[in-house]
């Protein structure tokens, strides 16, 4: 019997097709015996056996490897490095992290100098204080802290009450507001979604094309729109009850408010009229004026609350596994959708990556800001975001 690879790993209508571990050593062990004899002793303890399951480990993890390289050519299965270099077609760039700030309230003996400082808050995060700090003659100086560790570091107010680095002079350090937190690296979903809205650009419609356009915007990270078509204040299935007639809304997350505006008066249709919370005047390609109007998303805080019953194989980096993957979910979620609770069962369960005897998940239920948990859905305000932090809501009940 010839051992023929290419029943193994092929390409067809499908996609890249490869089969798994076993079935490449059984491919092996038979052609040897087809060769040596049906009677050849090929098991896990004979020196031939172990050598040909070095083989089939070696053609597995090669075909594994042709399977990543065919995915990298596509946006919609690409990841990591590969899809960074690949949205570059449509113009994007993965959006670089960045650190969490906070403003310090530094009291102590005037004319202290305190070099390298740094604060702790509760959760024993470090804060980092400008290279140099002088307390003047008041004894109080309000400074900028960053955080130690880059992405999204929270800290709520009166939290960072900890010296760090004792200093002679140094008396208290406090946080009178929280931490504006900064942003992790952005996902490989966040992504996806991007690039998806991006090739809206040049789409049929206008106003698909100006959501493509402001999906591109330098920071803005999510982006969704209403129309109202009609006569009528709120019509034609806008989210906002106080829509203007004839205009368009769109719900903006992140970005400079003069480069959304611009955006949007660079590709709306002439005459239409802009609703929303802010505004900015800009000028058009005649460099005529106009006041655009659009709304700032507004963070809706979504709680995940996990009831588990632990298995045999269960390990505590599971709470933290199933938490990102729930977060990742539904920070991917449109401004405005439906959160609906049972959809959080297959990133719960790792998307069937975790072991059947890990952990049996018996309950999930989800809450908007300070509101209670329960098992149903949650219907977002048409300008709201939903926000997940991993460390923070997401809960687990054992």
């Amino acid at each position: 019997m010839a051992f023929d690879v290419t029943e193994l790993v092929y390409i067809d209508s499908t996609g890249y097709n490869f089969s798994d571990y076993p079935t490449f050593l059984s491919a092996l062990q038979s052609a040897y015996q087809s060769i040596y004899g049906a009677d050849v002793y090929l098991g896990a303890d004979s020196q031939d056996g172990q050598f040909l399951a070095v083989l089939a480990q070696a053609f597995y993890d090669t075909a594994a490897l042709g399977a990543a390289v065919y995915n990298s050519f596509s946006p919609v299965t690409a990841q990591g490095v590969g899809l960074s270099r690949l949205v570059k077609i449509n113009g994007l760039e993965r959006e670089i992290p960045s650190f969490s700030t906070v403003t310090l309230t530094i009291v102590g003996v005037a004319g202290t100098v305190i070099t390298n400082g740094q604060a702790q808050d509760i959760l024993n995060q470090i804060w980092v204080l400008p290279t140099t700090v002088t307390i003047p003659g008041g004894g109080s100086i309000d400074v900028t802290a960053t955080a130690q560790v880059v992405g999204d570091v929270t800290a709520d107010a009166d939290t960072i009450t900890t010296i760090f680095t004792p200093t002679l002079g140094w008396q208290t350090v406090n946080n009178s507001s929280p931490a504006t937190p900064g942003a992790a690296v952005e996902s490989d979903a966040t992504l996806v979604l991007r690039q998806s809205v991006s090739t809206a650009i040049p789409a049929q419609t206008v106003f698909d094309a100006t959501l493509g356009a402001l999906a591109n915007v330098a920071g803005v990270t999510a982006v969704r729109g209403y129309e109202n078509y009609t006569n009528t204040t709120g019509g034609g299935g806008s989210g906002s009850d106080l829509q203007t007639p004839h205009s368009i809304s769109i719900v903006v997350a992140g970005g400079s408010s003069v480069a959304i505006c611009q955006t949007i008066v660079d590709y709306k249709t002439p005459g239409t009229d802009t609703y929303g919370d802010t505004t900015e005047l800009v000028y058009d390609a005649k460099g005529l004026p106009y006041y655009i109007n659009y709304q700032e998303a507004v963070t809706a805080e979504i709680g995940v609350q996990v009831t588990l019953t632990e298995g045999a194989a269960w390990t505590s980096d599971y709470e933290t596994q199933i938490a990102t993957a729930i977060a990742t979910f539904i920070n991917a979620q449109e401004i405005g959708s439906v959160i609906l609770y049972t959809s959080l069962f297959l990133p719960a369960y790792l998307n069937g990556q975790a072991p059947a005897n890990a952990y049996i998940i018996t309950g999930i239920q989800i809450k908007k800001n300070s509101g209670s948990f329960a098992a149903s859905n949650i219907t977002l305000v048409w300008d709201e975001q939903p926000v997940c932090n991993p460390s923070v809501d997401v809960v687990f009940v054992t």
